[in-house]
């Protein structure tokens, strides 16, 4: 059986709101701040996964990224433009805006159980995807690139107390990326 994996950016104080400053927030922008070298690459050493694995978006996220990803050529953008890509969406996904990309056609907690028995699904960005998927306790892990920056306001990944197992932590480029998994789960 695959695992999902929740991987984002966030702050040492668990926000993970703008990262990159395209919402336009106030404090947005803050892990570019370190940097386009400290978000490029497999940061979140997903390598593998990106040929066998799906990639799971919210509507928002796969908009951004289906902006950006496609016109990219260095290795890793080669594997995510080829990696299977499904959309939390009730509008259509153009497969032509972003190859491999279909929208998810049923309900996402029936979705993640017909899926994840053929291979991982990585959950990218997506706070409302993430959030449903939590409160389904349907996460087996979470991968973190957390900056070193506290901002003090903007969504947290988690609003809620978790208790979460430190499994690794690795310095990569400017920040830890750290991989917790939820107490109970191997």
């Amino acid at each position: 059986m695959g695992r999902l994996i929740i991987v984002s950016f966030t702050t040492l104080d668990g926000v993970v709101e703008d990262p990159d400053g395209s919402d336009g927030t106030p404090y947005g922008g803050w892990a570019m701040r370190h940097g386009p070298q400290g978000v490029a690459g497999d940061k979140f050493r997903l390598g593998p996964i990106l040929d066998r694995g799906t990639l799971l978006f919210g509507r928002r996220t796969w908009d951004l990224f289906r902006t950006l990803w496609p016109t990219r050529d260095d290795a890793f953008s080669r594997a995510m433009n080829a990696a299977t890509k499904a959309v939390v969406t009730h509008r259509p996904v153009d497969e032509a805006q972003w190859q491999n990309s279909r929208a998810v056609d049923q309900p996402l907690t029936e979705w993640v159980a017909t899926t994840r028995p053929a291979g991982d699904i990585v959950v990218i960005g997506s706070q409302s995807v993430v959030a449903e998927l939590a409160g389904n306790d349907l996460v087996d892990e979470y991968r973190l690139l957390q900056f070193p920056t506290v901002l003090g306001a903007g969504r947290r990944l988690f609003p809620a107390a978790r208790q979460l197992r430190l499994t690794s932590a690795e310095q990569v480029g400017p920040a830890t990326l750290t991989v917790l998994v939820p107490e109970g789960r191997d």
